[in-house]
């Protein structure tokens, strides 16, 4: 094979990258947030990739004392909510409000999904839901304030066209949503609500065609999606179905999804690079390489995407025990750094610019991104799914009009590189890592600058490299007239 050459014009016009992937991040539960292991993870994720929202089911649920019912009287307890909320303020982070799931005490059914015994009907009487969701907002407006409240988000539902979640109709959980609405809208218009928060991207044009011919306040699109949901349901493994899948999927879909929603801003509040939640891929280069991937392509298509989830203390059906056990999370439950994590990391090193590139392959990618401070990124993927060719590529980029750099180094993500999962292997797989242990695996999952081979002559920078199977390389040149800090 030979060299992969790709071309940037750093004198041609450039286009806005915003960073939206740090808009929001995704956890399994809403009493999670009560844990000191989880907020500690999040404080971290929220300081070091910069995510400033973050979702979760249940906040309605039994579990959380929101609303229970004694003597067939309506008792509200906002004290777990509140305490949550509490939390996410002190770190300088918001929630993102799903407002799920059924109380009991408004339930018309018993049908319950997860070891939390999440209720999934709709309500008997749709007036008392609205009730509940008027006090609940009211006393967040009281406690933090108009202001604050108004820079949150609220999405109704979670996944309401899959029976697990939702065993009404869809007419049904429109009206749930039209009744949400407006119970929010008549405290202050300016609250931000939106749906239809479905699974695989469904349901878009018929909520908004709902929401129009009703007169039912929607400010935003909001669905998931995962790369195994092109087949649907199957009996596969996860290999087995992102093998069969198509590369490039979830752009397609969010292209879809934009179309559809426009004017409307979209935000996809769950996805992942599989829906399996014990996918060995979640825990290896493979995530990373698709992460960076596939946020890099929709760039222009949504306000948010939101990963599911940033930790593996996540106990939908049971809480795990093992450190690399394939969960959503990009930290395992001792806090250690996944591929995926250091995915996050790399795509915060990108610039607000974003520049045509020349070039093609069918495994790898490559983007260009400058700052205001002149520093420049080169991100370079190679990723196929899985059962598909790839091979390590040599590449050569040539960046036009840079002047010569004070310093150009190298990160990567790779099978050799901040990938603590390969380490925790030679170790024999520990169930339950020791501190040493732990110690040891943190420092496998540190990113490392290193040198890479440039030229400079007649305004043209060119860089050599080589680039590994399921990998993410994130080249930096530093300005001459920028030195940064370093210890």
């Amino acid at each position: 094979m030979g060299t992969l050459v790709f071309r940037c014009d750093l004198s041609t016009p450039s286009a806005p990258l915003t960073h939206f992937w740090k808009h929001t991040v995704g956890s399994g539960h809403a009493t999670l947030a009560l844990r000191a292991d989880w907020q500690r993870q999040l404080t971290r994720c929220h300081r070091e990739l910069g995510f400033r929202y973050v979702r979760f089911h249940g906040l309605l649920s039994d579990d959380m004392g929101t609303l229970m019912r004694e003597k067939s009287k309506p008792l509200d307890s906002f004290y777990n909510a509140d305490t949550i909320c509490d939390s996410l303020l002190s770190v300088g982070m918001k929630p993102f409000v799903e407002l799920s799931f059924m109380p009991t005490a408004l339930a018309s059914g018993d049908q319950t999904v997860f070891h939390y015994g999440a209720n999934v009907t709709p309500p008997k009487k749709m007036d008392e839901w609205a009730a509940l969701i008027h006090r609940l907002v009211a006393h967040w407006i009281d406690r933090y304030g108009r202001d604050e409240v108004r820079s949150w988000f609220f999405e109704v539902w979670n996944e309401p066209n899959i029976k697990s979640f939702w065993t009404g109709t869809r007419d049904d959980y429109f009206n749930l949503y039209a009744a949400t609405a407006r119970a929010l809208k008549a405290l202050d218009p300016e609250l931000a609500v939106g749906g239809p928060a479905t699974a695989n991207n469904a349901w878009i044009d018929e909520f908004i065609a709902f929401c129009r011919d009703n007169d039912v306040p929607v400010d935003f699109i909001s669905t998931h999606h995962y790369p195994t949901d092109a087949l649907g349901a199957t009996d596969q493994d996860t290999e087995a179905q992102l093998a069969d899948s198509r590369r490039s999927i979830l752009r397609e879909w969010a292209q879809d999804t934009h179309r559809k929603a426009d004017p409307l801003p979209v935000h996809y509040t769950e996805w992942n690079t599989s829906s399996s939640p014990r996918d060995p891929l979640h825990d290896e280069p493979y995530a990373a390489a698709a992460i960076v991937k596939t946020m890099l392509e929709a760039r222009g298509l949504v306000r948010a995407y939101s990963y599911w989830a940033f930790s593996d203390i996540f106990e939908e059906n049971f809480m795990p025990a093992t450190a690399f056990q394939g969960g959503f999370g990009l930290l395992t439950l001792q806090g250690v750094a996944k591929p995926a994590y250091r995915a996050f990391e790399l795509l915060g090193r990108l610039g607000d610019r974003a520049f045509l590139i020349d070039g093609a392959h069918h495994t790898v990618d490559a983007w260009v991104t400058r700052d205001d401070r002149g520093r420049v990124v080169v991100m370079l993927t190679n990723h196929a799914l899985p059962q598909r060719p790839i091979d390590t590529e040599s590449v050569e980029i040539r960046l036009a009009n840079v002047p010569p750099p004070h310093d150009v180094y190298v990160e990567r993500i790779d099978d050799t590189h901040a990938n603590a999962k390969r380490v925790w292997t030679e170790m024999n797989r520990p169930h339950d890592p020791s501190p040493q242990q732990v110690e040891h695996l943190h420092a496998a999952s540190q990113l490392l600058r290193e040198p890479v081979k440039w030229t400079h002559e007649s305004a043209t920078l060119r860089l050599e490299l080589s680039i590994h199977s399921h990998a993410v390389v994130a080249i930096t040149i530093e300005p001459a007239t920028h030195r940064e800090d370093r210890p």
